[in-house]
C-alpha cells in the first residue's frame, strides 16, 4: 500500500519548509517505501542512525511497522523537529536523542538503520561506525544501510557530485567524504557475524543508492 504522503508530511506543519521537504522527499525517493519492508516481520527494537527529521519513524507507523523506535541525531534542530513531528503524528512512543556518534554510541540490541550516512564519513570513521553497528545487531534483528557504493559507474560520481554541491549551497551541513566499495560493506560486516544482500535503490533518480539488509548468519552467535 502506497504511503500517505501528505499525511507524513503535514506532521511536520506548520514548518512549511520541512512540510514541503518531506513531502518532496517521499514522492521522488524511493528509499522511504522500500524501507519499511525490510522489518516486515522484525519485532526488535530499532536504532535509526542519523535519523534527522525522523521520517522513517512515519513511514514504519504508516505501514503498520509498531517496532520499538529510538532516532539519534548530531543536529539538535533537526531532533526538535523530529521530536514536535512525532508527536504531532501520534507517534509519541519514539524516542529523539542529540548525539555525536563520534562521541558516544548508544547502548542497543535489535535492529540498526544506517541511511545515508557513511557517505559523510572517512573511510577509517565509516568502518569504526559499522563495527559498532554490526555489534548491535541481535539474532532477530537486521541492519539496514542505505548508501551509495564506489563502483566507478557514472551514478557514483553523479552521487558524489551532488553531496558535495548540497554541501557548498548549504543544503547539508557536513560535505561529502567518501563511498565505500561493496566489498569493503560485506568484509566489515562478515567479521561480525552479519551476511549481506544489496539491491539497487535509484528508481528514477540518476544517483548510485544501494539498500544494503545485513542479518546474523545461522550459525553466528547472537
Amino acid at each position: 500500500m502506497p504511503l500517505p504522503k501528505r499525511t507524513i508530511a503535514a506532521s511536520y506543519l506548520p514548518d512549511r519548509y520541512r512540510y514541503y521537504y518531506s513531502l518532496s522527499k517521499l514522492a521522488i525517493d524511493p528509499l522511504y517505501e522500500a524501507v519499511p519492508d525490510a522489518f516486515d516481520e522484525d519485532a526488535e527494537p530499532l536504532l535509526d542512525l542519523g535519523c534527522g527529521i525522523g521520517l522513517l519513524l512515519h513511514c514504519l507507523r504508516a505501514s503498520g511497522r509498531k517496532v520499538p523506535y529510538v532516532g539519534v541525531d548530531t543536529d539538535a534542530v533537526k531532533i526538535a523537529a523530529a521530536r514536535v513531528a512525532s508527536s504531532r503524528g501520534g507517534h509519541d512512543d519514539a524516542d529523539f536523542q542529540v548525539c555525536d556518534l563520534s562521541e558516544r554510541f548508544p547502548k542497543h540490541r535489535g535492529s540498526v538503520a544506517l541511511l545515508d550516512v557513511l557517505q559523510y564519513l572517512p573511510h577509517q570513521a565509516q568502518g569504526t561506525l559499522l563495527s559498532q553497528a554490526a555489534q548491535c545487531v541481535s539474532r532477530r534483528g537486521q541492519l539496514v544501510i542505505r548508501t551509495g557504493l564506489a563502483d566507478g559507474t557514472w551514478r557514483s560520481a553523479m552521487t558524489r557530485a551532488t553531496d558535495r554541491f548540497g554541501h557548498r549551497v548549504g543544503w547539508m551541513k557536513t560535505s561529502f567524504k567518501a563511498q565505500p566499495s561493496a566489498q569493503e560493506l560485506r568484509a566489515t560486516l562478515h567479521r561480525h557475524g552479519l551476511h549481506a544482500e544489496f539491491k539497487p535503490l535509484w528508481g528514477r533518480t540518476p544517483f548510485n543508492n544501494w539498500l544494503v539488509i545485513a542479518r546474523r548468519s545461522a550459525s553466528a552467535a547472537a
